[in-house]
């Protein structure tokens, strides 16, 4: 559904250009007193108003916001609650029993919020990477983002300039390093530090993952993480500590994944003071691993952002009779250990002998050992580690469907799986308290010498290869993006996934409940082959989910009514999408043409528009729209190689 282009003056073609004021004031985006001065036909009415309704219903939206212009009694009519529910759901095409919002306050308004609030019109373009854009990531504040590229830089933006323009304020290359690419970047809470993930080429032309954390005060950098697989990512726990991944092969499809408590400053303090702890050590099978790890701050979620659950609201509703009144929400208009010594206790109790393999990372690895095993070998192993690994596990902590307690809890999100190497499950693990920082064992010492191996504590089959994961604002709903098997399949040979649709199902799972919602989203389409590693990055705001396609369009869809908005242009595949985090009317989509795209609300053009005696607050770009085309020029302030 591309953005819709009546209602920002809410007239039809035919409208002349001097009864717009009326309209815009009609539409609610003029002052009411612009109605008292230029509304003054007050005709006597001649059909009553359940008749003027009635044509009404038969009209479209346009046509009702302009017919209200003729007078006071059909402009009354106009705003009918009844009349807007319907334009409502057949315009957008939303099933009935879905109820309104439960923060809307009129049927009208809420058709203004989805047709006028959605960042859908391009206001600049960044040109300043000169290869594919793969990440975008927006500061807590919101007054600034990062990029990485292909191009092997990360740059900061910066989105509260004066002039209103976004600018490159700071661009570091990482390939002093020897990286391939930065792929991953992620401030931490206060928005002192940047994590920038990327790609490490070792000799032989394999390719491992790497971690930076800059300082945002001085732009220096202040340590570098070994990262493996380079598709864990990484991410940030707390203000202070952050974690990452190792990958250590036991057989030919069987491995063990190594998650790391990270100090972000590796300084010494003391000899007592660790810099780095093993947090989890989880075996994997079928040639599968950890890849894509994220942190959840599960709250209590007495106040979500959002309710997915109609079925039950629709029986609650039926039980306790009348519905109570809702309280509003008013939108806002305005390094790692000895990698010898982990694999000697990951190998122990295993008949197999640990191979010397080559430096060869994730899939290659498999690929190139399994070249002359035949299928039943690698069954017997799969079904010997399977067995090793029930025998020598910790204990789960068993987190069960509705288990949310009164406490709050922080869980590790990651993809993973068990029947083939194509990420199709999201595994979860729960960090407790006294593992939040590197105080403490560093190798696990408070294990029993058998259980070298923890559990999951939970796991949600998505039937798919997954390729984006993105969390809501409140941390309590979690979406993935995945490309869904064939109804029915039966994977026989982990090394032969099988084929993946080209429809994209962005899926919502309820942390608090960890179940799986039945809605899917549904509209953009990737066509990479379910061989090769990729990864599509979504975005997550208060009301709206945003995510990049290979079909060369970012999406955006309302997170409450599972519908899609607009459809964003690019001229190649669409990596990422970020919104604002203080201003979800501002989005962000980068992608291999090279190039960030800048997207902002019709709402907040028009008001930049209309209303340019006022100074609006520094809120990003407002100012710079009257005053410029919509392609960037290069920014004057550029600190570091561009």
């Amino acid at each position: 559904m591309r953005p819709l282009e009546g209602w920002s003056l809410g007239l039809s073609r035919s409208t002349s250009p001097s009864s717009r004021p009326h309209a815009l004031a009609c539409s609610g985006f003029l002052p009411p007193d612009w109605i008292q001065q230029d509304v003054t036909m007050d005709c006597s009415p001649a059909l009553p108003d359940s008749l003027v309704l009635e044509i009404f219903f038969r009209l479209p939206h346009d046509a009702v916001l302009t017919a209200g212009l003729t007078c006071r009694q059909w402009l009354a009519v106009s705003r009918d609650e009844f009349l807007w529910r319907e334009l409502f759901y057949s315009y957008y095409r939303i099933p009935r029993t879905v109820p309104r919002h439960p923060a809307a306050v009129s049927w009208y308004r809420e058709f203004k919020r989805l047709f006028d609030c959605i960042p859908c019109v391009e206001v600049q373009t960044l040109r300043h990477h000169t290869d594919q854009v793969l990440h975008l990531a927006f500061s807590h504040r919101g007054h600034r983002f990062s990029s990485c590229s292909k191009d092997c830089t990360v740059k900061l933006w910066d989105t509260e300039r004066p002039d209103g323009n976004i600018s490159l304020v700071h661009s570091c290359s990482m390939r002093q390093f020897n990286w391939g690419y930065t792929q991953f970047s992620q401030f931490n809470a206060d928005d002192s530090l940047l994590l920038v993930s990327g790609v490490y080429l070792g000799p032989h032309h394999a390719s491992s993952g790497e971690i930076a954390v800059i300082s945002l005060e001085n732009y220096t950098l202040l340590s570098r993480v070994r990262n493996k697989p380079y598709d864990v990512f990484g991410c940030w726990l707390n203000e202070s500590h952050l974690i990452s991944g190792n990958l250590h092969w036991i057989g030919n499809m069987t491995s063990c994944s190594v998650l790391w408590l990270n100090k972000a400053f590796q300084d010494i303090e003391s000899e007592n003071v660790n810099v780095v702890k093993r947090l989890f050590k989880i075996q994997n099978i079928n040639a599968s691993t950890i890849r894509t790890v994220m942190v959840a701050h599960c709250r209590r979620h007495n106040n979500p952002d959002l309710l997915l659950d109609y079925d039950a609201q629709v029986e609650a509703r039926r039980g306790r009779g009348p519905e109570p009144p809702h309280q509003p929400l008013l939108f806002d208009l305005g390094a790692s250990g000895s990698e010898e010594e982990e694999e000697d206790e990951c190998g122990r109790g295993f008949s197999s002998s640990r191979h010397q393999l080559p430096t060869y990372s994730g899939l290659e690895h498999v690929m190139q050992s399994c070249k002359n095993i035949n299928q039943r070998e690698l069954q017997i192993e799969t079904h010997v580690a399977e067995m090793m690994g029930r025998s020598h596990t910790k204990e789960s902590n068993r987190i069960e469907n509705g288990d949310s307690g009164d406490e709050d809890k922080t869980y590790l999100l990651f993809t993973t799986g068990s029947l083939t190497y194509s990420p199709h499950q999201i595994g979860i693990k729960l960090i407790k308290p006294e593992q939040m920082s590197t105080s403490g064992p560093v190798l696990g010492e408070e294990r029993r010498s058998e259980e070298f191996f923890d559990s999951l504590d939970h796991v949600i089959d998505i039937h798919g290869h997954i390729i984006g994961l993105g969390l809501s604002p409140d941390h309590r709903y979690l979406y993935v993006n995945s490309r869904a098997w064939p109804a029915g399949c039966v994977i026989s040979d982990p090394m032969a996934p099988p084929p993946i649709a080209e429809e994209i199902d962005l899926h919502v799972i309820d942390l608090k409940n960890l179940r799986v919602e039945r809605r899917s989203l549904r509209a953009h389409r990737a066509f990479t082959p379910n061989d090769e590693c990729f990864f599509i990055f979504l975005d997550v705001s208060r009301d709206f989910v945003a995510s990049g396609a290979e079909d060369k369009h970012g999406y955006i869809w309302d997170r409450h009514y599972n519908i899609c908005l607009a459809r964003l242009a690019h001229s190649d595949v669409v990596n990422s999408v970020a919104f604002s985090s203080a201003d979800q009317e501002l989005l962000l989509s980068a992608s291999d043409d090279s190039t960030i795209k800048v997207w902002r609300s019709p709402r907040m053009l028009r008001l930049a528009q209309t209303l340019p005696h006022r100074t609006p607050k520094p809120r990003g770009l407002l100012p710079s729209w009257l005053s410029r085309g919509r392609t960037s020029t290069p920014g004057s302030n550029i600190n570091g190689k561009s």
